[in-house]
């Protein structure tokens, strides 16, 4: 009833500590009466924004000793509110970590005397494929996750990828050097540590969930596109690669688009055609040669929008999920449980370059992920440091 609503409902379980230090329950209560026009006639900006300004300043009135605090996601709105005499202040419930630059990088650097302090009790083996194994224990280990990229710096060039971690004892594994001509896929090298250590990622089994961050002309794209494509067209363990992103645009929106789902995706979709165009590149068969070539490859990529994806399943694909900096927590949830049996997923995106208003570094569902997937035995992350696109995107990505 309207009595019940003016005096508040009650919130179960919550509870709140009053000034006075006595405990009492937490009640919503809904503004059920005009407020006083309280705000200045020449204030500009949006109806429903004024509209909650007023409620505020009517609160303050109303309750003179209590501290009436406005909370937005809307910096433009925390700023009128402070304009105006109201507390603002933003929402830091959906913060998955307080400083973007804590988040886990994967990669990990051992130290120069990292043999002598660890080799006290070590096994080594070898297993099917020439795969070479260690198992090691010592004070390192506790800084490990699984699936961490390990390296030296020094002349040894040692490079492995933890398996397991049991306690203090870590088994891990010597890493695939990708940068080498021998260790192609899909005509890719890597041209960086970083890169090979996506690639062993990508490529590998065991692992269902890849994220890469990097900012623009690191290759995160390249690498999963080129991964994709070997792991479908040439050892068939995917049926088809799947691409999505959420359609946020980088200026003004030009508004609706014709066509299917597919033709209404294809300009969102540029880095796809990019990225195509440079692993379609060959001096066989001419210019029809190449034609035929991204024919073949396009019937075996699908580009799917964000918009349709509740309910779906897919089995045995390869997902790709681009630019998931634009994505929330929730977004991101509803995208990775679309994974059925024998898919893999990767997201990539670029932190610093969120396009949506009310996403930060620190509440992005890419952020969200890589923080809460860390850890997991089936998953793997690697942050790209070095540009690889031109020296003008590497000197514009620094200066501007």
């Amino acid at each position: 009833t309207k009595d019940l609503i003016d005096e508040g409902i009650t919130i179960p379980g919550e509870h709140r500590l009053n000034g006075n230090g006595n405990v009492r329950p937490g009640r919503l209560f809904f503004q059920t009466s005009p407020s006083q026009p309280l705000l200045p006639d020449t204030l500009p900006g949006h109806r429903a924004d004024n509209t909650i300004l007023e409620c505020c300043l009517n609160l303050q009135e109303t309750h003179a000793s209590a501290l009436v605090t406005l909370v937005s996601k809307d910096i433009n709105l925390r700023i009128k509110a402070t304009i105006v005499g109201v507390h603002a202040e933003d929402y830091y419930n959906d913060r998955t970590l307080d400083d973007a630059d804590l988040l886990y990088t994967g990669t990990y650097e051992l130290p120069a005397d990292f043999w002598d302090t660890h080799s006290k009790a070590m096994d080594s083996w070898q297993e099917e494929g020439g795969r070479t194994y260690y198992r090691v224990s010592g004070p390192s280990v506790s800084e490990w996750f699984p699936n961490m990229y390990l390296y030296t710096t020094d002349d040894s060039n040692f490079e492995a990828m933890v398996r397991s971690i049991d306690g203090e004892t870590a088994v891990i594994e010597t890493a695939e050097d990708y940068r080498t001509d021998r260790k192609r896929v899909w005509g890719i090298a890597a041209r960086n540590r970083e890169q090979s250590a996506a690639l062993n990622l990508l490529m590998s089994e065991d692992v269902d969930f890849v994220t890469i961050l990097g900012p623009a002309g690191t290759g995160k794209t390249l690498l999963a596109l080129a991964a994709g494509l070997a792991q479908t067209m040439e050892q068939n363990t995917f049926r088809e690669i799947i691409m999505t992103r959420v359609t946020v645009p980088l200026g003004e929106d030009i508004g609706f688009l014709p066509g299917t789902e597919e033709e209404k995706m294809e300009p969102w979709m540029g880095a796809l055609m990019d990225n195509l165009e440079v692993l379609t590149q060959t001096d066989e068969g001419g210019d029809w040669g190449r034609a035929a070539t991204n024919d073949l490859l396009r019937s075996r990529i699908k580009i799917r929008s964000l918009n349709f994806m509740r309910g779906r399943t897919f089995l045995n694909r390869y997902i790709i999920i681009d630019e998931a900096q634009n994505l929330t927590p929730k977004q991101m949830k509803a995208l990775i449980t679309r994974a059925g049996p024998g898919s893999k997923v990767i997201c990539i995106g670029n932190v610093a370059q969120i396009d949506t208003p009310y996403l930060t570094e620190t509440t992005s569902g890419l952020t969200y992920v890589v923080n809460r997937f860390t850890g997991w035995e089936h998953a793997g992350h690697v942050t790209l440091h070095r540009g690889e696109r031109s020296r003008l995107a590497d000197y514009a990505s620094v200066t501007l």
